[in-house]
């Protein structure tokens, strides 16, 4: 088989219910993460536009900001607490 032919083959393996459950779990805080990222953005966007919000504005970017330091958080997390499982979890 010619070896170009390998790299172009799809990666296949196994694993276990336990490990899909807990990925879907961190996927699923990521992605609300993400949400209030954009909120969290947006709501400060359109409070720039009024002087009196300037204040509450320069805050949301801060939780804003905050957050994007989350999300790594939330990706090393997952890798660990996969990680650390036994490896009679991952296949079944």
């Amino acid at each position: 088989m010619d070896s170009n032919q390998d790299v172009d083959q799809p990666l296949t393996f196994t694993i276990g219910r336990e490990q899909l459950v807990i990925r879907r779990r961190y996927e699923v805080l990521s992605i609300f993460n993400d949400f209030l990222i954009a909120i969290w953005f947006l709501v400060g966007s359109v409070f720039f536009l009024f002087p009196d919000l300037e204040t509450a504005a320069i805050w949301l970017f801060i939780i804003g900001s905050f957050q994007f330091l989350v999300r790594p958080a939330i990706r090393l997390t997952a890798r660990i607490h996969i990680g650390r499982m036994p490896e009679s979890h991952w296949q079944q």
